[in-house]
């Protein structure tokens, strides 16, 4: 799945927990078949093989925990947000991560300079998801975007904000999804295009 899409972070999840026990298995296997064919002696090169085969589960491992920890859009919050979407491109499920810490971003909607977001995080500090946000989209060259992240408990007002944006959007004739499409790699990034990048 797509990265951005609905339900991604899930489907993430899963794979993760799949690769990891995989991994885990060849390693263990590996382990027990030198154990098998050399009498019990551990010191074999199939040992050595399985110690090896250990360094990637790990990092399949650390990528599950970040999955695990990670925090997907209810259903609720998506079956609203779709309502108000009309031709807008939304993407969902970004967890997007700074030196300090890492901001669970629900929904993201970027449309003609200006960029509005929502949150299921209770308590989360918006003012300084804003400021990364900002920061990220100017080292992108585009400091004259307005950002806005709505908290958890401004769904309504988001919506609200989705309903200007698609006015805004159809006035003008804008078409997100094709200029998203229309993307070269090598050209300057579009502002959602940034966003995807700098989020898990």
């Amino acid at each position: 799945m797509a990265k951005g899409a609905y339900g991604y972070l899930a489907s993430r999840r899963k794979n993760a927990v799949l690769r990891t026990l995989t991994l885990a298995g060849i390693s263990v296997g590996i382990f027990i078949l030198g154990l098998v064919l050399n009498g019990g002696e551990r010191r074999n090169l199939f040992s050595i093989i399985a110690a090896l085969g250990a360094i990637p589960t790990a990092l399949s491992l650390v990528n599950l925990i970040l999955f695990l920890k990670a925090r997907p859009l209810s259903p609720e919050a998506h079956e609203e947000i779709e309502r108000h979407r009309g031709g807008l491109l939304i993407r969902y499920e970004l967890e997007m991560t700074s030196y300090e810490r890492t901001w669970h971003i629900s929904a993201a909607c970027v449309m003609d300079r200006n960029a509005v977001f929502y949150t299921e995080e209770q308590g989360a500090d918006t003012a300084a998801c804003e400021k990364h946000i900002r920061e990220q989209l100017a080292l992108g060259g585009y400091e004259d975007h307005t950002v806005k992240v709505f908290g958890a408990g401004e769904r309504a007002a988001f919506c609200a904000r989705l309903d200007q944006l698609e006015k805004l959007r159809a006035a003008r004739n804008i078409n997100p999804a094709a200029i998203e499409a229309a993307w070269q790699p090598g050209t300057t990034q579009t502002p959602a295009g940034i966003l995807l990048s700098i989020s898990l």
